[in-house]
């Protein structure tokens, strides 16, 4: 099974990620890790990566997906702001993915970029990236109010119930 939690920066995609990666027994990967030096560069001096800067890491990480899957599964937390960005990423899959789609206030998102300490995505660029976010119409869409314990069991009871095939078609 591969697993994508996404949503814009502060949402608790990586706490979210390791926790559930964890009570699924599956290797986590972080989207962050993807990226190219020059493109932590921009985001560090606070400038929106384009489209065209995303390019090789979709690219990296649609490779690692495939390989995810060939090895029994996977949690990956990814921004995949757009829907042709998932689109890249749904495509590296034989079987259908579980969307898990972190959404909140943005007073909530500055909050927890603010009292984060050694990452380079900085809160100017939250608006950027609320700006580019295209809410999916399917996945499992939860608010980021809940503890990540409480998202995380409420990921693993629609994950019991069946509720893994929740990608677009």
């Amino acid at each position: 099974m591969i697993c994508i939690v996404i949503g814009v920066s502060g949402s608790g995609k990586t706490t979210v990620g390791r926790e559930l990666a964890r009570a699924l027994s599956l290797p986590f990967h972080d989207a962050d890790d993807f990226h190219s030096a020059a493109n932590v560069e921009k985001m560090r001096y606070g400038t929106p990566l384009t489209d065209e800067d995303r390019h090789d890491w979709l690219a990296a990480l649609a490779a690692g997906l495939s390989a995810w899957e060939a090895a029994g599964g996977a949690v990956l937390a990814c921004s995949a702001l757009k829907e042709k960005y998932r689109a890249v990423l749904r495509a590296a899959v034989a079987h259908s993915l579980t969307w898990v789609v972190l959404e909140g206030d943005k007073e909530l998102l500055v909050a927890r970029l603010r009292a984060r300490s050694g990452h380079y995505m900085k809160e100017q660029l939250l608006n950027s990236q609320l700006a580019d976010y295209e809410s999916p119409a399917y996945g499992l869409h939860l608010r980021i109010e809940a503890t990540p314990e409480t998202l995380v069991r409420q990921i693993m009871a629609h994950l019991e119930e069946g509720k893994e095939d929740n990608s677009a078609s």
